[in-house]
C-alpha cells in the first residue's frame, strides 16, 4: 500500500468532498455537512492554504485535513494567534490502518515549521492526547462562555508557546452553516439515507461533558 500526503490541489475538490461526506455521514447527527464546510472553506478568510493535505493510497485521495486561523482572546481583549484543524477524515475502506495518525502528525510538523504558536482543536480527548494534546484546563483556556470543556483540546508547537496566556477559544466562524445550506449543496451529491446511529449519542455526551479536574 503506497501512501503519500501531499497539498490539496483544485483537482482534489469534489473527491476530496465526496470522502468528506462519506467519512461523517450520520457519525455526528443524521446526515453530515463536513463536506460543505471543505467547500466553503477553501474561499474563506480564515482558510489555511498551505497546511490543506490530502492522503493518497496507491494514487488515490483516501483522506484530507484542513486548517484554519483561530484565537485565544484574553480578559483584557489581548488575541494571541493560533490555528485549529478539522475536519480531519479518511475514507471508511481505510480506517484502522493508522492513515488517520500519518495525517495529524505531517501537518503538526508541517505547522511548527511554519512558526504557528499553538493548536486548537474540538474532539474526542482519547483521539487526540496521543499527539500531546491536553484539556483547556490545563492552559487556562475556555470555551467563549468561560467553561471548560473536555472536548476542547490544546497542542502548543514550541517551548513556553503558551506561558502567560489564557482566554477563551474563538474558532473561525467558517463552521457556522446552516442545515439550508447544506442540503442545497448536498443535491449535487448521491442520495443518502439520514438516520439515528449509536456514535451520535456518544458526540452528543462528549460536546457537553465539562473538565472539571483541577
Amino acid at each position: 500500500m503506497g501512501i503519500n500526503i501531499r497539498n490539496e490541489e483544485s483537482k482534489d475538490y469534489r473527491k476530496t468532498e465526496e470522502i468528506a461526506r462519506e467519512a461523517f455521514w450520520n457519525l455526528y447527527f443524521p446526515g453530515g455537512h463536513e463536506h460543505y464546510v471543505v467547500h466553503k472553506m477553501r474561499k474563506h478568510p480564515d482558510f489555511i492554504k498551505e497546511l490543506a493535505f490530502v492522503l493518497e493510497v496507491d494514487d488515490e485521495i483516501a483522506g484530507g485535513i484542513f486548517y484554519t486561523h483561530s484565537k485565544i482572546v484574553s480578559e483584557d481583549h489581548i488575541e494571541y494567534k493560533t490555528i485549529s484543524f478539522g475536519p480531519v477524515f479518511i475514507s471508511p475502506e481505510f480506517h484502522r490502518k493508522g492513515l488517520g495518525r500519518e495525517l495529524i502528525l505531517h501537518s503538526i510538523n508541517k505547522a511548527k515549521e511554519m512558526g504557528y504558536r499553538a493548536i486548537l482543536t474540538l474532539g474526542y480527548p482519547y483521539h487526540y492526547e496521543p499527539y500531546g494534546f491536553l484539556g483547556g484546563r490545563k492552559y487556562k483556556i475556555s470555551m467563549a462562555d468561560g467553561k471548560f470543556y473536555k472536548g476542547l483540546l490544546v497542542l502548543p508547537l514550541y517551548e513556553g508557546a503558551l506561558d502567560e496566556v489564557s482566554g477563551y477559544a474563538d474558532f473561525s466562524d467558517v463552521f457556522d452553516v446552516t442545515q439550508e445550506e447544506v442540503d442545497e449543496f448536498d443535491k449535487s451529491f448521491t442520495p443518502k439515507e439520514k438516520k439515528y446511529q449509536a456514535s451520535q449519542d456518544e458526540y452528543k455526551a462528549t460536546s457537553s461533558m465539562l473538565d472539571d479536574e483541577e
